[in-house]
């Protein structure tokens, strides 16, 4: 047995914190979002969350996808608690990362019944930044033949999680600058939301080109800036120009990553 291979005390801790870190995450959104008492979160800041208060706020149906994404979580907190994954290597490096993106990801929402706008700012910008490192962990450790597990917990949820996260991100500093803007602001919306999106798609294209083609961020992308593009069409604000450039952008993002892809498989050789 190689030294890799044999568990160290520590190993334990982390899939302690993990599960830990899973429970708060829960717990967290379970209050967050009102189901144990306090405001929805649509409503949430005096609304200012809502699907209809910016122009890059994506439709409410846009965040089912938190379901996937907590499922996945909690699939993966289970998953590395199993004793043959305790001294996994790739567990080791990302284990205690996929943890701190989880406590984030709850305190988000603690922050958003409780505190200001601005703080969620901050936390949702901690949590993009953990799970950048998280996802580049994931690409880093990546071994060919791993296994499907291996793919769909770790490359997969931390791939969904950082795509999702990367607009909501956007959105929430765009209701926040809305809060505190010049009404005149308002009459060039459309062009700052336009060159907004062209940001996110480029972090999009970003992603998918060092990664190698992971299609879990586009996916996520793409699904929320769908979103965007419905609210925009079908809601307030209006504005059928960040409408269209969010379908170019999420067509974009989607094609770039899968181009990426299908590029690797054409050279075997390459992983």
């Amino acid at each position: 047995m190689t030294d890799t291979q044999q568990s160290r005390p520590n190993d334990l801790t982390r899939q302690i914190v993990v599960i830990a870190a899973a429970t708060f995450m829960i717990i967290a959104a379970m209050v967050g979002t009102g189901l144990l008492g306090g405001t929805a979160v649509q409503d949430l800041q005096g609304g200012a969350l809502d699907e209809d208060a910016t122009y890059l706020a994506p439709a409410s149906p846009a965040f089912s996808i938190w379901s996937a994404i907590y499922l996945g979580l909690i699939a993966y907190t289970v998953w590395q608690a199993l004793p043959g994954q305790r001294s996994k290597p790739r567990q080791r490096a990302i284990g205690w990362w996929i943890a701190a993106t989880m406590v984030l990801n709850g305190l988000w929402l603690v922050l958003a019944q409780f505190t200001t706008l601005i703080a969620t700012v901050i936390g949702i910008v901690g949590l993009l930044i953990a799970l950048g490192i998280t996802f580049r962990i994931s690409v880093l450790t990546r071994v060919s033949g791993d296994g499907f597990a291996d793919a769909l917990l770790i490359d997969g949820v931390t791939g969904l999680h950082l795509g999702w996260v990367t607009l909501a991100t956007v959105a929430n500093i765009t209701a926040w600058l809305t809060t505190i803007a010049p009404e005149s602001w308002a009459d060039a919306a459309t062009g700052i939301g336009i060159a907004v999106l062209v940001v996110v798609g480029l972090i999009g294209i970003a992603i998918a080109w060092f990664s190698g083609g992971r299609i879990a961020p586009a996916l996520a992308l793409a699904w929320g800036l769908s979103w965007v593009a419905v609210a925009r069409f079908t809601g307030e604000p209006e504005s059928v120009g960040i409408g269209i450039a969010a379908i170019v952008v999420a067509v974009v993002v989607l094609g770039v990553a899968v181009l990426v892809k299908a590029g690797k498989l054409l050279r075997p050789g390459v992983d």
